[in-house]
């Protein structure tokens, strides 16, 4: 199951990791490139499509389009190790055994960081177990029941052009507010979270973070793209967190 907008920068490299499945469910909102003639070009995939409400609601609504116990869910512009692959079709869990977290390698137009603030991902579970929420930009899936890790990583490697992704995180950056900011959540925040609440720590820490800590520095031009792209998703959070409370300031 992947979901679509425009990814005609990403999806060829995601299916053509997926040649051996049965089926591929592509969940469009709308794309409007040459995201769905490269998806034709692959006859076991299904396209479905459904305008974008939120990432949840897409995936929820695909859950009810399969039919098979279990589902791999993917992002455009993930792709599987060949070692995962290998590692996928040995799998013969048991019955108490609902999903599997995988770990992810970050590329930069190929070539793979030495790590990122990336998170494993619930991704292979099965389907009658699962159910989506949406956590401030992005989606998590909720499993019942126990996990186990697969050894062999995805890699992440998103290709759009640029000026999608600042786009993005503009709208990224007001749904991390409302999450932040939600009354009935600031009490179950995590550390990060509360950083990000403070507003001005959060893009400075990310910056030596990433550079020093995960040791991007040392991965050259690749390291810095990827560190200033976190460190000004930060800052755009943090600009909308103070736009927020200056506006409140300003209507008492």
């Amino acid at each position: 199951m992947i979901l679509t907008l425009n990814e005609e920068a990403n999806i060829g490299r995601t299916l053509a990791k997926l040649t051996w499945a049965r089926r591929i469910l592509i969940i469009d909102s709308g794309s409007t490139d040459r995201t769905l003639e490269i998806v034709g070009q692959h006859p076991q995939a299904v396209v479905v499509r459904r305008d974008f409400d939120s990432a949840a609601a897409q995936c929820n609504f695909g859950l009810t389009q399969i039919d098979s116990e279990w589902v791999l869910s993917l992002d455009a512009d993930y792709e599987l190790s060949d070692e995962l692959i290998s590692e996928i079709g040995s799998l013969r869990p048991a019955d108490n055994i609902r999903g599997f977290w995988a770990r992810f390698v970050y590329r930069i137009f190929g070539r793979a960081l030495r790590a990122s603030v990336y998170p494993p991902r619930a991704v292979l579970y099965r389907r009658s177990s699962a159910a989506y929420v949406d956590e401030g930009h992005t989606q998590r899936v909720c499993i019942q029941g126990e996990l186990l890790h697969l050894s062999h990583p995805i890699y992440h490697d998103d290709r759009k052009p640029i000026g999608r992704w600042f786009s993005s995180q503009v709208r990224y950056a007001s749904l991390e507010a409302s999450h932040l900011l939600s009354k009935e959540k600031i009490s179950t925040l995590g550390r990060v979270d509360r950083i990000r609440l403070l507003i001005w720590p959060a893009p400075i820490l990310m910056f030596f973070y990433l550079l020093l800590v995960k040791r991007c520095l040392f991965d050259g031009r690749s390291g810095w793209y990827y560190a200033f792209q976190r460190v000004c998703a930060e800052m755009m959070l943090s600009i909308e967190l103070l736009d927020r409370r200056l506006r409140a300031q300003a209507q008492l």
